[in-house]
């Protein structure tokens, strides 16, 4: 029998069932071959190595952002401020590829760990804010969402726009800003290999380290932590502070992994994606990586489904909407996990 300590898990597990049942619903009214255009959307993106290198390539920034959300939300801080600070930060580091000229690695160093500053600054001064006078962390990272959108594109538009370019783009980055791939044939690069050691970090950090479990205490009940002694204050502004960083340097390592010019016209919404990555991760810095290898395997499914077949990709919207609804509602197999408690209670 599964215990209660599973149950989260196993909660996680028919979210994800259920969201893909409907799914498969939908096709089957739609499509005029859905068994075809299922095994598409389920089995095209292992077909060949380009496609799983897609899905790889697509899960490296939603691991980032979802790392940093999932912080957050541990911290009991509903803040979405991922969103521009993955964008900004990849304009900071953009400029530091295009105008510094540094041999071997230490260009994509310098620019990342330039972004990922910007990030962390940027990210502190919601926290400041919740920590010294209690504003709202949603609301004043959406807000900045729209200040700092708006800065970014001016400095594309007056500053590191290519006139001679047929487009909206910064010029060309230096050769030696841009990250090397890690497998021929895919454009899969050494962030993967970053952030999956930030994962690592973060999970040590989270469950091994003083400040980890301040972090824990001042999510789970803050009152409770501050009249145990802890600075919540500074737990607040230092999550925000890692938060930053992290999403930061997602931002400046999708720029230079992914592209030679910095071509952000809009928000890229890897931020709020990292929220939903968070959610299904139960925010547990290792169990990121598997949430966002799955947004990715079901992003790249529906897209080849797309093209592919007669059901247009926006179907996967349907699946994150199921999924949201269902994680978020707190009396969702409730009744399972009061049985199971009851049982355990009654063995013990």
């Amino acid at each position: 029998m599964f215990k209660v300590k599973y149950f989260e898990a196993i909660r996680t597990a028919a979210v994800i069932v259920i969201a893909l049942i409907i799914a498969f619903l939908i096709i089957s009214l739609v499509s005029d071959q859905p068994v075809k255009t299922i095994g598409i959307f389920l089995l095209e993106p292992l077909s060949t190595k380009g496609h799983i290198g897609n899905v790889i390539e697509m899960a490296i920034p939603l691991m980032f952002t979802g790392l940093a959300v999932s912080l957050l939300f541990r911290a009991n801080m509903f803040n979405l401020g991922a969103e521009v600070i993955f964008y900004f930060s990849g304009v900071v580091a953009s400029v530091l590829a295009i105008h510094l000229s540094l041999g071997g690695w230490l260009h994509p160093l310098a620019a990342i760990a330039a972004g990922s500053i910007a990030g962390a600054l940027l990210s502190a001064i919601p926290g400041i804010l919740k920590a010294k006078w209690n504003a709202n962390e949603l609301v004043t990272s959406l807000m900045f969402n729209n200040i700092l959108f708006g800065v970014g594109l001016y400095l594309l538009n007056y500053h590191l726009r290519d006139a001679k370019a047929f487009a909206n783009v910064s010029f060309k980055f230096e050769k030696t800003a841009q990250l090397s791939k890690l497998f021929a044939g895919t454009r899969i690069h050494t962030g993967l290999i970053i952030v999956l050691v930030l994962i690592v970090l973060a999970h040590l950090f989270l469950y091994r380290t003083k400040w980890g479990y301040e972090l824990r205490m001042t999510g789970a009940n803050r009152e409770f932590a501050r009249y145990s002694g802890m600075k919540t204050a500074k737990v607040i502004i230092l999550v925000h502070l890692i938060a930053g960083f992290i999403a930061g340097m997602g931002g400046s390592v999708e720029v230079l992994g992914m592209y030679s010019r910095f071509q952000w016209t809009s928000l890229p919404g890897y931020g709020l994606d990292g929220a939903l990555v968070a959610m299904l991760a139960k925010n547990n810095p290792l169990s990121v990586i598997a949430s966002a290898l799955f947004l990715a395997y079901i992003r790249i499914g529906a897209d080849l489904m797309a093209r592919l077949s007669d059901v247009p990709s926006e179907m996967i919207s349907i699946i994150q909407a199921v999924i949201i609804l269902l994680i978020s509602a707190e009396q969702f197999l409730k009744f399972w996990k009061n049985r199971m408690l009851l049982k355990e209670a009654k063995e013990a």
